[in-house]
């Protein structure tokens, strides 16, 4: 599996992430033999969020790595904190809050990684800043980053943050690729041409910030998976070509398209089934032409200009 410095920080973890959202409804030996899939195909970062199960996916992810011999300092783990029932809570209690929570069911004295889930329109930055430097200084939180954010919300938590903000999470596949559409339509008076999201995905290359695509083979928002879909025909061939081409399934050739852009994501797995981390991790070897990915970019119904 390929390394990625999330960043430019120097923290290297596996260029794709297994996502520990659906984890909680597992039984010990079902999270066991998802675990010893990642770490056996060379997956070494692992997503977590305080609210996944309300809490019980950390709590069963930590159970499955007492069980191993993998070691602490083997693995990378990421939470995230902020969304609260019927609000999103960015204040300096709560992220404390948060994150004493986030290690005591995971078994952890450190996260490599805190993203702020969610934005809150009543964050108050310098809260945020307070608490990422107590976290920071206690050495409970060794880096900061991000989710769902544009370019404006990252700023303001930069103007106060003192520690760089390496992550964005933000969801992107074949069928969902708005930030990609905008900077292809610049100018053209056409719905593809609108840029919802402050220009993201420029602005995390320029500011060294690795975006996290998260729902890789979603198509809107979880109304379900487009491989296999009858909705979407020819996208299916031509990822179905591709795979057989090169001799992986179509979910690695999914993934693949994420990670040959140059903006090198790391895209976040949500499967709980070994043997499609397994396949899914083939991604990471599969050399993809500038050809073959607009092929695909076309075939999920997109146009050029």
């Amino acid at each position: 599996m390929r390394k990625l410095d999330l960043g430019k920080s120097g923290l290297e973890g596996s260029v794709i992430s297994l996502g520990c959202m659906r984890i909680s409804s597992l039984s010990d030996q079902e999270v066991d033999e998802l675990l010893a899939a990642a770490w056996d195909s060379g997956i070494d970062f692992y997503d977590h969020a305080d609210i996944y199960g309300n809490g019980r996916s950390e709590e069963v992810f930590a159970g499955a790595l007492s069980r191993t011999s993998i070691r602490r300092e083997e693995i990378l783990i990421q939470s995230k904190c902020g969304i609260r029932k019927g609000m999103f809570d960015f204040s300096r209690d709560h992220i404390l809050a948060a994150v004493e929570g986030s290690l005591r069911r995971l078994q952890t004295d450190y996260l490599d990684v805190l993203l702020l889930h969610r934005p809150d329109t009543l964050v108050e930055p310098e809260e945020v800043a307070d608490a990422f430097s107590q976290l920071y200084r206690a050495g409970k939180v060794r880096h900061f980053g991000v989710s769902n954010m544009n370019p404006g919300q990252i700023e303001l938590l930069r103007r106060y943050v003192e520690q760089p903000l390496i992550a964005n999470q933000l969801q992107l596949s074949l069928t969902n690729t708005g930030m990609i559409d905008a900077g292809l339509n610049v100018n053209m008076e056409i719905a593809p041409s609108i840029v919802r999201d402050g220009g993201i995905l420029e602005y995390c290359r320029l500011h060294d910030i690795t975006i996290q695509p998260w729902s890789p083979f979603q198509y809107g928002f979880f109304e379900g998976v487009f491989l296999g879909n009858d909705k979407f025909p020819e996208l299916n061939r031509a990822i179905d070509a591709m795979a057989a081409a090169k001799g992986v399934t179509n979910s690695a050739i999914a993934v693949a398209w994420l990670l040959r852009h140059p903006a090198k994501m790391q895209p976040i797995l949500g499967t709980t089934q070994p043997q499609r981390v397994r396949e899914i991790a083939q991604a990471a070897q599969v050399e993809m032409t500038r050809e073959e990915w607009y092929r695909l970019y076309l075939a999920a119904g997109n146009k050029l200009p």
